[in-house]
């Protein structure tokens, strides 16, 4: 991990690699993965099943095999232990709440004419999930997915993640029943986000796929968008943290890792006017870096990707992350309400030494999945309107149109479209 100063000569130079974190090159696997599409389409669960012994080490040898027994599910949810259960529970209805006060409504509007516009909000039919499996599980990701369609009014929600060796985490099963998932499928990868896009014998076409995954899965979606409609192209997990001299060294330092650990490509950056903290907080973290379970994923991280900045003030760490602008970032500062106005691009905003980036991942409420690699300049969190569509509701009065008619008809006629003008026209006194 290195640590710069911003009058450092080389700052501007290696700052831009940072802003770079999150290029994915995607160029080199949209053959490959083009072609997985291709194959989805034109051959269906008979593509499916030669990519799963392909990608996944088994095969299928029947089309019920690819789903999960929905008994399956309901048999890891009773055998959890009941803290772990309980713990379960508390996520749930933590993300659920959150969701539902994020509800747009329906609404109609009547004026002193008689006219009538709204927006009517209905859900999607039939939402698609992916969540990552194989080396890790991420039980979370499935109820930060499942949450908001269900809240959204979802009718039908069809998951998929990859099970290598035919195995699948039971805490993810235990996720599933309560949520009340009844379609889940073993596909994982651009295979599965094929199968959700354009449909199989077994796997039903679904209006918009959400979830985060590896680059094959990120391009996948990218290919796909445009027939259903996407969350967001996530990269690498990230983590920025503006802190002042007040901060605790262990907890920055534990904190960076807590990115680090998640995948080699993570990226973890620690900006602050105090040099005593930086020195502090890189000490640290080196010493906590050896105590890892997952040590090695955590210190590529770090040492490729991660970086301590020193400013002149805090008012100029505040700029250098606007231009981050991180996936997750905490503010631990004395008064981090004070700085949140000038904070305008994070994902998630975590205010306080006590607001750790992990308590988001699993249990606060609101969605973990989050735009990264700086997309947080134009994306938002996974939200419940990412399962919604709005209608525009129109309804004009005999008064009202002659009150209105006569310019829009002439604003037609500008524009050339005779018809236009003249469907308005015929309508007026």
């Amino acid at each position: 991990m290195f640590l710069i100063k911003t009058d450092d000569r080389e700052f501007e130079e290696r700052f831009e690699e940072l802003l770079g974190r999150g290029a994915m090159d995607m160029e080199h696997v949209s053959s490959v993965v083009g072609t997985i599409i291709k194959e989805i389409r034109s051959e269906g669960n008979g593509a499916l099943k030669r990519h799963i012994e392909r990608f996944d080490g088994w095969s299928p040898q029947n089309d019920d095999e690819l789903m999960v027994d929905v008994a399956q599910m309901k048999e890891a949810y009773e055998a959890l232990e009941p803290a772990l259960r309980d713990a379960l529970h508390l996520a749930y209805d933590r993300v659920r709440s959150y969701h539902e006060k994020q509800m747009p409504r329906s609404w109609i509007d009547f004026d002193e004419a008689g006219n009538t516009l709204g927006q009517k909000v209905t859900p999607v039919d039939r939402a698609g999930l992916y969540i990552p499996g194989g080396k890790a599980a991420y039980p979370s990701s499935l109820l930060m997915n499942a949450i908001p369609a269900i809240v959204a009014g979802v009718e039908e929600i069809v998951v998929a993640t990859p099970t290598p060796d035919n195995e699948i985490n039971h805490l993810l099963l235990a996720a599933a029943h309560l949520c009340g998932i009844r379609k889940m499928f073993k596909v994982g990868g651009a295979s599965a986000i094929a199968a959700m896009a354009y449909g199989t014998e077994t796997i039903p076409k679904v209006d918009v796929i959400t979830g985060p995954g590896n680059i094959f899965v990120a391009t996948a979606k990218k290919l796909v968008y445009g027939d259903v409609n996407i969350d967001m192209i996530a990269g690498p997990s990230e983590i920025g943290i503006l802190a002042d001299e007040t901060a605790i060294p262990e907890y920055l330092a534990i904190d960076l890792l807590s990115q680090a650990e998640h995948d080699e490509m993570a990226s973890s950056i620690l900006i602050t006017p105090s040099l005593a903290l930086a020195e502090a907080v890189r000490e640290t973290l080196y010493i906590e870096l050896a105590k890892l379970e997952r040590e090695l994923i955590a210190r590529k991280s770090i040492e490729e990707r991660g970086a301590i900045i020193v400013t002149g003030s805090m008012e100029e760490a505040v700029a250098l992350m606007n231009r981050v602008a991180p996936e997750h970032l905490e503010v631990v500062t004395a008064n981090p309400f004070e700085l949140l106005p000038k904070i305008r691009h994070a994902g998630a905003i975590f205010l306080g030494a006590f607001t750790p980036e992990p308590i988001g991942d699993y249990m606060a409420g609101p969605n973990h999945t989050l735009p990264t690699g700086g997309t947080a300049k134009f994306y938002s969190p996974l939200s419940t309107e990412h399962f919604l569509k709005k209608s525009s509701i129109i309804a004009m009065s005999e008064e009202g149109i002659n009150a209105i008619g006569e310019a829009c008809a002439l604003l037609a006629r500008t524009e050339g479209l005779t018809a236009h003008e003249k469907s308005v026209r015929i309508r007026l006194k």
